[in-house]
């Protein structure tokens, strides 16, 4: 009889790799301080988008608040601009809060829906909302009319970051404050190269959270 020869073993499935899960979005955001406290705005489930913290939002605002010289967190007639808007919750909150002009940059088609939705619900009269590139916002605003400029941009579009911070530099007033979202913390010497200098910095879980002001001011 013929031997039989042994079964090959069965080399075991190959398992496909999981894709890391999208962190859950919150499904609404809350403005902080001001005139529509505890406002609730809703947020757009859409891949990138990444509502800033509330305890860094109030943070950032207590840090501008000390910079305005007024009590209660307010920013009495400051001209602002949320270069990457998002939800809206960066250039709400400032408008909030006694800012004279907000403009609120995005280019998402649904985000842009969901910014006038929120305007509307708070007849934010101050709010400009504008479809459209951050950075060439930036760019066309004359220099030294900004009090704040909001640059939260998605953490994947590393290109921006650069050219939105050299655009934001030149658009603040004496006294303003450029306030950096980013994925990691940015060193005196790259901020220094764009013309800005680090005046306030905290981090959040994987969120670095800047305040800015003009190298020149910083030195002076």
């Amino acid at each position: 009889m013929p031997k039989k020869t042994a079964a090959a073993p069965r080399s075991p499935a190959a398992k496909t790799p999981k894709s890391p899960a999208r962190p859950k979005l919150p499904s609404e955001v809350r403005i902080i301080g001001g005139q529509w406290k505890r406002t609730r705005l809703a947020v757009a489930d859409k891949p990138g988008l990444r509502p800033t913290p509330d305890r860094v939002r109030e943070t950032l605002f207590n840090w501008l608040a000390s910079l305005a010289g007024a009590g209660g967190g307010e920013l009495p007639g400051w001209h602002c601009i949320d270069a990457f808007a998002g939800t809206g919750a960066l250039g709400l909150e400032a408008a909030s809060r006694g800012a004279a002009n907000v403009l609120l940059c995005e280019q998402d088609g649904d985000l842009v829906v969901k910014l006038q939705a929120a305007k509307a619900k708070l007849s934010a009269e101050a709010v400009r909302i504008e479809r459209g590139n951050g950075v060439t916002a930036l760019e066309r605003t004359t220099a030294g009319s900004l009090h704040a400029v909001f640059l939260d941009p998605p953490f994947e579009s590393v290109a921006l970051y650069e050219p939105a911070l050299r655009a934001a530099a030149r658009t603040l007033r004496p006294g303003g404050a450029v306030y950096l979202e980013a994925p990691r913390r940015w060193n005196d010497e790259e901020l220094a190269a764009l013309g800005l200098a680090s005046f306030r910095y905290l981090k959040a879980g994987a969120v670095h959270a800047h305040l800015l002001l003009s190298a020149s001011e910083a030195t002076a």
